[in-house]
């Protein structure tokens, strides 16, 4: 099943998988209407119980090359004070997708493509991806996450090389440094985030949504109320039916062969 969001935004669900497809010729240029039908998908993708994982993508050619730079180049000071928290918002909404998420990265991930990866649970890049945020080049400094996201992910020092130089990375050293999660061959970034989320289709669908909860909550609060995230999110799944199939497969069976429901 494909639902359009606008234009260049579009949603196709298998097999409990849904492919989140950025298209828009030729560098998928993140401008308004993307950003808006990223949120808007997001939304739906989040009600939806048959959903078990995502993967984010924009084509093996390019992810996402930044944003709309014609559509900036005449905003104001003013324009932006509207515009930068929603701008934020709607790559928040792709974060806040409770299943797990994988962002499938060919060719370029940069500026707001790259904020959009980093919105995702993993990164799986092309061996000849290219991923950073050039906004300094500009005169501007990331808006949509990227200051933050990238610092929780790499650390405050390879955060500040990257973000105060605007250089590109290539996918090795975006390996290296935790950027990105997995390299796979050129052409195959959409068969390798199948294969990664895989896993998750069939696992716990609430206990999956509980732990990626705890992690994301758990990691903006002090250690003591993230605790509290965690043993409340533990509690709850002892009235799921996965946790009782779950324990007594291991009774019976021994672990990891547990066939999940769902509920």
């Amino acid at each position: 099943m494909t639902q359009q969001y606008g234009e260049f935004v579009s949603t196709q669900i298998d097999d409990g998988v849904a492919v989140l497809r950025i298209d828009r010729p030729k560098m998928n240029a993140l401008n308004e209407a993307i950003q808006e039908g990223l949120a808007a998908a997001s939304l739906d993708l989040s009600r939806d119980d048959a959903v078990r994982a995502v993967i984010v993508y924009g084509g093996e050619r390019v992810f996402a090359a930044g944003a709309d730079i014609k559509e900036m180049r005449t905003a104001s000071y003013a324009d932006m004070v509207g515009r930068a928290g929603r701008l934020q918002d709607c790559f928040t909404a792709v974060s806040q997708i409770p299943v797990p998420t994988v962002a499938a990265i060919a060719g370029y991930a940069l500026g707001g493509g790259c904020e959009l990866s980093m919105a995702c649970d993993f990164r799986i890049a092309a061996g000849d991806a290219k991923l950073g945020q050039p906004e300094i080049l500009l005169g501007l400094i990331p808006g949509a996450g990227g200051t933050q996201r990238l610092t929780r992910l790499v650390g405050p020092a390879k955060a500040k090389d990257i973000v105060f130089t605007g250089r590109m990375i290539d996918a090795q050293e975006a390996l290296a440094i935790g950027l990105v999660d997995e390299l796979c061959e050129p052409g195959a970034v959409l068969e390798a985030a199948r294969a990664k989320v895989a896993p998750f289709v069939k696992g716990p669908r609430l206990a999956l949504r509980a732990a990626k909860a705890s992690i994301d909550q758990g990691i903006e609060v002090d250690l003591g109320t993230a605790l509290r995230i965690e043993s409340t999110q533990f509690a709850g799944l002892f009235a799921t039916k996965d946790r009782q199939i779950g324990m007594d497969s291991f009774v019976e069976q021994g672990p990891g062969k547990a066939q999940f429901s769902g509920e």
